[in-house]
């Protein structure tokens, strides 16, 4: 800590006394979150006040839990007066994570054939976290309402579950939770837990995945959204948009990036996407001059292997939802009228433009690494010349 206008104030330090060591402890902890020095000084002496009264109310450390619950109708009313409360909900939870004895651990899976499902799909399908954590939703309701014995899984008990589970919900929903069964069922069935073939009873709900025009900006939009995110304080903003809109990145591509991924001297980047696939994306001046301005500029000096981290503390790096975020603000910023905002549409605006400018369905679908030349055709609609690229020969008879 440094020394000078940062020490410690002789009253801080009485007040403190009684939780000793505790609040020496909270201050390295705060320290290793990344907080800044200044912040640290006032958090502590914001902490003094909060302990001054739990103290002077009776309260003892064993029962400081129940003295923050006390002490929120005091510390009460305008951001100043809430401040020490702010402190000391810091401190608890400091003294949860790094003081007291942890609790139990508690399995996220209530049932253990949960958990090994996960684990099989993570390792031999190398299906990510985030899309086992959606399958999870649906596979918590199935084991409630039929067990964990593959045994009651009738094709009349799974169809009636999948169809009840997706009633409420829209036809993307309800094909997720098709989604989510049927990868269950075929778990059960490579482990000989299911008859072959019981994932056939999951019912199938309209896709017309053809049918609508793909999601995007137009260019005039892309670059009142780019514009949105100039200056020194959003060069993170600005490199994270151009790698989704230029690349068409996912948003879980971008929160994951690491500086390992990143060849400076080839101009390229290496991306995990579904399946744990890797490919090589070119890395262009554009997008380059953006991750160096971030990168000397303004990332916070921390030895974390990814590049996009939090710009306030505690810093960590960012989620696929943190960089959702930062797109619909971007997109807030610049006035842009959109039905969608999230990172997805910008991918949508990758493909859109690659293809007006004159590349290929097949190269559109190498950059986006779609593994179904029929998943590209829909980025056709968006210029009617390109239709002729996928339109098939009438079959029928001329009429007379």
């Amino acid at each position: 800590m440094p020394t000078g206008i940062y020490e410690r104030p002789p009253i801080v330090a009485d007040r403190l006394r009684w939780l000793a060591p505790h609040a020496d402890g909270f201050r390295t902890w705060l320290e290793q979150k990344g907080y800044s020095a200044v912040t640290i000084v006032e958090l502590v002496r914001l902490l003094s006040r909060w302990a001054e009264w739990v103290r002077d109310a009776g309260f003892q450390f064993d029962t400081i839990e129940a003295g923050f619950v006390a002490s929120a109708e005091v510390f009460t009313g305008g951001r100043t007066l809430r401040a020490p409360q702010g402190a000391a909900s810091l401190f608890l939870d400091y003294l949860r994570k790094e003081v007291w004895p942890p609790e139990p651990p508690v399995l996220i899976e209530p049932w253990p054939v949960l958990a090994a499902f996960r684990s099989w799909m993570g390792q031999q399908r190398g299906v990510a976290t985030s899309t086992l954590d959606c399958y999870q939703t649906t596979l918590v309701d199935l084991l409630a309402l039929l067990g964990d014995d593959p045994a009651a899984y009738t094709a009349a008990a799974i169809r009636d579950f999948v169809l009840e589970r997706a009633k409420p919900h829209g036809r993307g929903r309800a094909q997720g939770v098709a989604v989510a069964t049927r990868a269950y069922l075929r778990y059960l069935i490579a482990m000989g837990r299911c008859p072959v073939g019981r994932d056939h009873a999951v019912p199938s709900f309209a896709n017309w995945r053809l049918a609508t025009v793909p999601r995007f900006l137009v260019a005039d939009d892309l670059a009142r959204v780019l514009a949105a995110c100039d200056g020194d304080e959003r060069l993170r903003d600005r490199a994270v948009v151009l790698l989704l809109a230029r690349l068409g990145l996912r948003a879980s591509e971008v929160a994951g990036l690491r500086f390992e991924r990143i060849d400076w001297a080839a101009g390229q980047i290496t991306v995990t996407g579904k399946a744990r696939r890797e490919e090589r994306l070119p890395l262009t001046q554009e997008i380059g001059d953006a991750l160096i301005a971030y990168i000397e500029q303004a990332r916070p000096r921390t030895p974390s292997a990814q590049v996009f981290l939090t710009d306030a503390a505690p810093i960590r790096p960012l989620s696929r939802v943190a960089i959702k975020c930062i797109v619909r603000r971007a997109l807030d910023r610049a006035g842009v009228e959109s039905p969608h905002r999230g990172a997805h549409v910008l991918r949508h605006t990758a493909a859109t433009a690659m293809l007006q400018n004159g590349v290929s369905l097949a190269g559109v679908g190498a950059v986006l690494r779609h593994r179904s030349p029929s998943v590209t055709t829909i980025y056709a609609k968006v210029d009617i010349a390109l239709l002729s690229d996928i339109a098939q020969p009438w079959g029928g008879r001329l009429p007379c």
